[in-house]
C-alpha cells in the first residue's frame, strides 16, 4: 500500500508530540510537518528545536514527508522574489538537517500589472536557481496546484522549463477539480513529475464556493484519483490535509485524522485487492 502521512495543519492546537501520537494510533506512517508550535514552522529552526523534533519521530518510528513552505515567486518586486528565494533555500537545508525529503512551494497569485506569463517566468527562474541546491542537500522541491497555479496548464510550463529531478509537483487534488481541470487533464500534463499528493474533499457550489468535508463526503472525486496513482505507478506519499487552521470551524481533527485514515486506507485495501 502506499505510504499514507497526514499534515499537521489538521491539528493546529495539538502540541508537535499529539500529533505524533495521533499519527501513531491511526496507522499513518508519518507527517507532513506544516506547523510547529501554534504557527508556521520557521525557515530558521533552532538546531535544539531540530533535534527535538527528529527525537520525537524517531522514537515513534515516523518519518517526516516533507515541509510545508510558504514561499511564492509572482511578486513584480525583484526583491521580494529573491527574498523568497533565500527563505526557501533555508527550508531545504532545515529539511536536510532534519531529514525530510521535500519541501513544499507556492507559485503564487497573479499581481496587478503582470501576468500568467510573468509568474510563469518568475516562478521557473526561482526555482532554477534552487535546483542545484536542493539536490546537494538532497532535497526535492515541490510546486504545488495552489494559487494562480491551480491547474497543471501553469504548473506544467514551470516544470517544463526546469527540468531537473529535484523540481517536481505536489498535486493538491482540491484545487485543480474546483477550477474545472479534470483528473485525466491533470494527470496528462504532470503526472510524471507528481511526487507527492494532498488528498482533501470538499461540497462545491454553483458561485465558485466550497465547503471542506470529511474524506468522501464531498465532490471530489478522491477514490479515482487514488485509483489512477496505483493504475500508473506512483509510489510516492499520500497526504490527509484537513485545513483546520485555515477553516477553525471545520471538524475537530479527532474527528477528522481517524476519518481520513479509515477511508483512505480502505480504499488502497480495495483497489489493492482488484
Amino acid at each position: 500500500m502506499l505510504p499514507l502521512v497526514y499534515s499537521n495543519l489538521g491539528c493546529p492546537d495539538w502540541t508537535f508530540e499529539e500529533s505524533a501520537d495521533a499519527a501513531v494510533a491511526n496507522g499513518y506512517a508519518g507527517l507532513e510537518i506544516r506547523l510547529l508550535d501554534g504557527g508556521i514552522i520557521p525557515a530558521d529552526l533552532s538546531k535544539t528545536r531540530q533535534a527535538e523534533v527528529r527525537q520525537i519521530m524517531a522514537d515513534r518510528e515516523l518519518v517526516i514527508a516533507g515541509l510545508g513552505a510558504s514561499t511564492k515567486f509572482s511578486s513584480t518586486d525583484p526583491a521580494v522574489r529573491k527574498a523568497n528565494q533565500d527563505e526557501l533555500r533555508q527550508y531545504i537545508q532545515l529539511a536536510n538537517a532534519l531529514e525530510a525529503p521535500m519541501v513544499r512551494t507556492f507559485g503564487g497569485n497573479v499581481e496587478e500589472g503582470s501576468t500568467v506569463d510573468d509568474a510563469i517566468d518568475w516562478v521557473a527562474e526561482n526555482l532554477a536557481a534552487l535546483a542545484d541546491e536542493a539536490q546537494r542537500q538532497g532535497v526535492t522541491i515541490l510546486l504545488e496546484t495552489h494559487d494562480a497555479f491551480c491547474k497543471a496548464t501553469e504548473v506544467a510550463p514551470v516544470l517544463n522549463r526546469v527540468d531537473h529531478p529535484y523540481v517536481q509537483a505536489v498535486w493538491d487534488v482540491h484545487h485543480p477539480f474546483r477550477m474545472g481541470e479534470s483528473v485525466e487533464e491533470t494527470w496528462a500534463l504532470i503526472g510524471p513529475r507528481v511526487k507527492h499528493v494532498h488528498l482533501k474533499d470538499a461540497r462545491q457550489y454553483d458561485d465558485g464556493s466550497f465547503d471542506l468535508v470529511l474524506m468522501g463526503e464531498g465532490d471530489v472525486p478522491n477514490y479515482e484519483i487514488v485509483k489512477l496513482l496505483l493504475a500508473n505507478g506512483y509510489d510516492g506519499y499520500l497526504a490527509a490535509e484537513w485545513e483546520k487552521k485555515w477553516h477553525p470551524g471545520i471538524e475537530e481533527p479527532e474527528v477528522a485524522i481517524p476519518q481520513h485514515a479509515e477511508v483512505i486506507r480502505g480504499w488502497l485495501v480495495e483497489l489493492g485487492n482488484e
